[in-house]
């Protein structure tokens, strides 16, 4: 929304400079958005006498002129406007000055020979409107030499406020006027326009063929008007908000709509077709040129303004080209509607008009107040371009717009958290408009102007033509909902609550923060519902692809898994060989690499986190992360690519376990894979000596061969439900020892039946206070070992705390290491 300072003072009594004006502004929440100081832009130009004009010697469209712009110089100018002329005075810039409407900073030069001192200008070469057609010609009388903002009173500062969807008044210069005067920054000027008495019978009628077209509408003819520019004050005006002057009549219009927020429209007579203009819903066929320049279609959802010959203007939104006022018009009709908001907004959204008529209509308007902007619109239009008006004619009624609403004066303090006495607040709600009804110690009750649609507004009924209508003026399904329903108003006391606080400023509101449940923020997911998450990570980040498969497949494929419960199949399945419930993610998988190998791509990778199914119940769908690697390992420079094998698979159920707290000391492994495995390349990762977590190895080769998949395949399953929460210990500071760790290697010599996991066990029993961590390193088979021995290495690590350890300890404590692997396994120290 934009006004000048002039402007706004039409309707405002104050002395206010223009720094406080703004700083009040934005305290009572109309956030000023710029000022625009034209005289800064417009300084560098000076009124000009042109001396000379002689015709171009190089170019037949431009003349060579000798202009004075004060200063006693005379200055050669190449000038194409064809209005340029000797004695004429105008508008020059000289080398150095900024041109608005070009863009560019001048320059002297030559055009065809001819030297170019300085630029005769254009009103849309300063940015002053859209005229181009020659260069401004001013009086004889005006001072040559004189800044032009000076002689043109262009030192009016352009204010531009945002102004929220809420508040339809505040699209008015008097509406801006009135809250700053209940701001207490002046006096709002009276506003009581004087009736124009009619003169003849009015040549057109209204007819609202549908009650939803429109609630009232009411129109007035002028005749004998002269239409012509309209006077510079209201051109300076609109050009001053970026609107351009078209002639009196249409320029009134635009005027209407910033000055009191009420947006007309004008027909010229002579175009209507019949005597009858007729309130509509749009229908098949319907079209129109519109004053745009482009041509609509509207809908049966659109409210049109048609005659006999078609539709004539999409109400509230854009006007006609056919019926248009032009300079030949004499007789003019006057429009001032009254239309549903919603459907309003509607139509501008289908159609994609954004107008300044449609940006008021579709906020409502003051229903109170048609007879008058109608009567002011009339004494305007009569006393700028003259003639003599009509009787008013009018259809539809005025809407039942009053309403009340209430406001406890504990909510300023409970609600609001200001300490603003009751009386006050009482003021400053008369001040704006409301007038106060029932009042006692604790609330107040005060009837709602009728300029404000945003307060109380949640339902309101409005009687056209007989019939009743209801509008959410302000699209709020919420509060509609609530109103249809019969419940309470309350955002209504709200809405109050929001106006005795605006002007009180914005800014005096105190600040206060939202009451801290904690430090730190409580975590959003548990541990356990993190799993999916993190093994997702995890799994991802050593290459494999996450697919996602079916929770279902064939029952001969479920059968390779183990059983198939006739519990878990599918009743009605999409396909016949999708029929029984996946007894584990791995099923699926195998499908979609079989695929894959199908296609060219026999080295596959893939992992999904999802169900396996045991038993038809909730607690019998297990979350479980499955992946498998198919065929061999990928090339890479350092290492050559190989076959994928078990540790491939253990590995990556391994990096879960880890991923998700656990432990490797509390991990063990043993050979009990379920039957899917390959029996003697299979393990099964568990916590303690008895509850499972993973399963992992190769695949069975006779699973493989059923489901027609070449080899090697290798898989794991890492049961997520099964995983232990980490246990919540308090955080303590860092065990950093002072002392170096010692590692020594110890080599045994044992059967090639007895498992690594055997003697790393057997070594972390024998010295648990010293020993940090035992790890195999090195497994050999092969020459120089008997028959039925293997070689493993265990490389253990000591970490003394107290003191260096001598080597006497240190042999003390790899005897027993030595002699429990001994005790537990019968494996025997190498030499």
């Amino acid at each position: 929304m934009k006004f000048t300072l002039s402007w706004l003072r039409d309707h405002l009594e104050t002395d206010a400079s223009l720094d406080r004006i703004l700083a009040t502004l934005n305290t009572i929440g109309l956030e000023v958005e710029g000022v625009e100081d034209r005289a800064a832009a417009l300084a560098p130009f000076r009124i000009a006498h042109v001396v000379e004009a002689e015709q171009h010697p190089n170019a037949d469209r431009l003349r060579a002129l000798k202009v004075d712009v004060g200063d006693g110089t005379l200055r050669s100018v190449v000038c194409g406007a064809p209005n340029a002329r000797a004695g004429m005075r105008g508008v020059a810039a000289l080398p150095g000055a900024f041109v608005p409407g070009t863009g560019i900073t001048l320059k002297a030069g030559e055009i065809r020979g001819v030297k170019s001192e300085a630029m005769m200008l254009s009103s849309r070469e300063m940015g002053l409107g859209d005229d181009h057609s020659g260069i401004v010609e001013l009086p004889e009388d005006a001072p040559v030499g004189t800044p032009y903002a000076d002689y043109a009173g262009l030192g009016d500062p352009v204010i531009e406020i945002s102004v929220t969807p809420n508040r339809g008044d505040a699209l008015a210069v008097r509406g801006v006027a009135r809250d700053l005067a209940a701001a207490g920054l002046g006096t709002l000027k009276p506003w009581n326009p004087e009736p124009v008495a009619p003169a003849y019978p009015t040549p057109l009628e209204w007819l609202i063929d549908d009650p939803r077209a429109c609630i009232q509408v009411l129109g007035r003819a002028v005749r004998g008007v002269t239409n012509g520019p309209s006077p510079k004050w209201m051109q300076d005006r609109l050009t001053a908000i970026g609107l351009r002057p078209i002639n009196a009549l249409v320029d009134v219009t635009n005027f209407f709509t910033f000055d009191l927020g009420r947006p007309l429209h004008v027909f010229d007579v002579a175009k209507v077709k019949g005597r009858t203009l007729t309130m509509r819903l749009g229908r098949e066929g319907d079209e129109y040129l519109a004053l745009n320049g482009k041509t609509y279609r509207p809908t049966p959802e659109d409210i049109v303004i048609a005659d006999e010959a078609g539709v004539e203007s999409l109400a509230a939104i854009v006007g006609g080209e056919s019926t248009g006022c032009d300079e030949g018009t004499r007789e003019v009709f006057i429009e001032c509607a009254l239309f549903d908001p919603v459907r309003i907004a509607l139509t501008g959204r289908r159609h994609g008009v954004h107008s300044d008529a449609r940006a008021r209509n579709e906020r409502g308007l003051d229903p109170a107040a048609q007879r008058a902007m109608l009567e002011a619109a009339t004494r305007m239009i009569v006393d700028l371009c003259g003639g003599e008006a009509s009787t008013i004619t009018e259809a539809g009624a005025e809407p039942q717009w009053r309403r009340d609403a209430t406001l406890r004066f504990e909510r300023i303090a409970g609600l609001g958290g200001s300490s603003i006495p009751a009386e006050r607040a009482v003021a400053s709600l008369e001040r704006l408009g409301f007038a106060v009804g029932a009042q006692d110690a604790a609330s107040v009750t005060v009837a709602v102007p009728s300029w404000r649609n945003d307060v109380a507004s949640s339902r309101s009924t409005y009687r056209a033509g007989g019939t009743e209508l209801t509008q959410e003026p302000n699209l709020d399904p919420a509060r509609a909902a609530a109103a249809a329903e019969g419940v309470e108003d309350v955002e209504a006391e709200c809405d109050l609550l929001e106006e005795v606080l605006r002007l009180e400023g914005l800014d005096a509101i105190p600040a206060v923060s939202l009451p801290a449940e904690g430090r730190l923020p409580l975590p959003a997911l548990t541990p356990r519902q993190s799993r999916a998450g993190l093994a997702r990570r995890v799994l991802a980040s050593r290459g494999l692809a996450e697919a996602v498969t079916f929770g279902f497949t064939g029952r001969g494929t479920a059968l390779l898994f183990g059983e198939a419960p006739e519990s878990l199949r599918v009743e009605n399945p999409i396909a016949a060989d999708l029929d029984q419930m996946r007894p584990t993610p791995l099923a699926t998988l195998l499908g979609a690499a079989g695929r894959n190998a199908a296609r060219g791509f026999p080295d596959v990778a893939l992992f999904e986190i999802g169900a396996s199914y045991a038993v038809p119940s909730p607690e019998g769908q297990l979350a479980t992360a499955a992946g498998l690697r198919l065929g061999r390992t990928p090339r890479h420079p350092l290492e050559p690519s190989r076959p994928v094998d078990a540790l491939d698979a253990k590995g990556d159920a391994l990096a879960v376990l880890l991923a998700l707290g656990l432990s490797p000391a509390a991990l063990s492994v043993t050979a009990d894979a379920p039957g899917h495995y390959h029996p003697g390349r299979s393990g099964v990762l568990r916590s303690g000596p008895k509850l499972p977590l993973a399963r992992f190895g190769e695949l069975h080769p006779r699973l493989l061969s059923a489901l027609g998949i070449d080899g090697p395949a290798v898989a794991f399953e890492v049961l997520l439900d099964s995983v232990p929460e980490p246990k919540r210990r308090k955080k303590a500071a860092p065990d950093l020892p002072a002392f170096q760790p010692l590692r020594r290697d110890l080599a045994f010599l044992v059967d090639e039946t007895v498992g690594a996991e055997a003697l790393i066990r057997a070594a972390r029993n024998a010295e648990r206070n010293l020993l940090a961590d035992v790890s195999l390193f090195d497994r050999y088979a092969g020459d120089r070992l008997p028959e039925g021995k293997v070689s493993l290495a265990l490389e253990i690590t000591l970490q003394p705390r107290e003191r260096t350890l001598t080597d006497a300890e240190i042999e003390a404590i790899t005897g027993r290491i030595v002699a429990a692997v001994t005790k537990a396994t019968g494996a025997v120290l190498r030499g």
